[in-house]
């Protein structure tokens, strides 16, 4: 029986029930013997691996899994550090470890849901504080980063919850500069849909900071598309809205392939100097989630307008090939292209054509050798765009 949005609303309905029908409630973390079974993974881990262990990482929601292990590995392993890890929208054993004292949070994000409690056990917090070392914290992006790293080394698929221990690894792994140390992160939970998997996917870059989410705003003249493509370099592009707006200028939604966040701040530093005007919108949550999917919308001044959905071939420069070969008096008037992770990339183009170049146009689609489809007639385009 599912009951509420959060492991809070059903453990209060699964307690009217006990009441209501003379039941037995057994705890999921909060009881001695149910900690006890949790510590068990701690000595399959103990046993799977004799070397030295810098430190085990554990998801935590209630607590149960995080006081089980750091019980055991504390008495056999002292030396071995127990980190817990929790979502910064859902981190209640670490403000309560903080506090010294249980507190219960108002909200809890529903990302990781298998970790979203509000309130952690009284024994879970009370071997928790006598025995875990550390707690990390971490946001939905880093999570998909590591629900990535785990399928693509084993094709598993995790649920957000139980890819927090990964994330928090790589973070203090991060943090602390380790090198050659061997750290063991818990994975559990399979409580993945598939439908989760398309904000997994776009979201995973982001987390792993290998890619920049930039608002940019260039003249509208000719050449001024180029020289934006021409400042990125050989980076890849994994994200392009555009849609003219304005006589005067038009503002760009872009991704851009960089190597680590430091590398996507240079590049919007490096833009603004090139007198782009650049916002650099890859911590902006509602850019992320909304905006990109909605950069667009109706330009009646766009006269002569033809609408081209193409196939580029998915490496550096095919965007710029595709500039170089275009006549410069043909304005770009529309632009949407995501890279999808397949060898190609599709890419919608609008494009003001006079009637009388058509016949140029045509020679310009030939030379280019790209696989093309002519959407100017398609319905959708005319209600939402045209």
């Amino acid at each position: 029986m599912l009951a509420g949005e959060s492991y809070s609303d059903a453990y209060g309905h699964a307690k009217e029930l006990e009441k209501a029908e003379k039941l037995t409630f057994v705890h999921p973390y909060d009881d001695p013997d149910v900690i006890a079974g949790q510590g068990t993974i701690a000595m399959e881990i103990l046993r799977q691996h004799p070397k030295p262990i810098h430190a085990i990482f554990c998801c935590v929601g209630g607590g149960g899994l995080l006081a089980g292990v750091a019980a055991y590995v504390k008495r056999v392993r002292p030396d071995i550090k127990v980190i817990g890890v929790e979502t910064v929208d859902a981190n209640a054993m670490t403000q309560s470890l903080a506090a010294g004292k249980r507190i219960e949070l108002d909200t809890v994000g529903l990302f990781a849901d298998g970790a979203a409690v509000k309130l952690v056990g009284a024994e879970t917090f009370r071997l928790c504080q006598e025995y875990v070392d550390e707690m990390i914290v971490v946001d939905n992006d880093a999570i998909c980063a590591a629900i990535k790293d785990v399928f693509e080394d084993t094709r598993s698929i995790l649920e957000p919850a139980g890819a927090l221990s990964l994330a928090g690894a790589k973070e203090y792994a991060k943090r602390h500069h380790l090198k050659d140390k061997a750290l063991v992160a818990i994975a559990s939970g399979a409580n993945m849909n598939f439908d989760r998997l398309r904000f997994v996917a776009e979201r995973a870059e982001v987390g792993e900071k290998r890619e920049a989410v930039l608002a940019v705003t260039i003249p509208e003249k000719p050449g001024s598309f180029k020289k934006f493509c021409k400042l990125l370099g050989n980076r890849n592009i994994t994200e392009f809205n555009y849609r003219y707006a304005d006589a005067a200028e038009a503002h760009i939604f872009a991704g851009v392939g960089v190597h680590n966040r430091d590398e996507g701040v240079r590049l919007a530093e490096m833009l603004q100097r090139h007198e782009l005007p650049c916002l650099d919108l890859t911590d902006d949550e509602m850019a992320k989630s909304h905006i990109r999917y909605m950069v667009g919308g109706h330009a009646p001044q766009a006269e002569n307008e033809v609408l081209y959905r193409f196939e580029f071939p998915e490496r550096p420069g095919a965007l710029l090939n595709f500039l170089e070969t275009l006549r410069s008096d043909w304005n770009i008037s529309l632009f949407h292209y995501r890279n999808h992770g397949a060898d190609f990339g599709r890419v919608l183009v609008g494009m003001q054509v006079p009637p009388a170049d058509r016949g140029a146009f045509d020679e310009f689609l030939a030379r280019l050798g790209y696989e093309y489809v002519d959407e100017t007639a398609n319905p959708a385009y005319k209600m939402f765009l045209g």
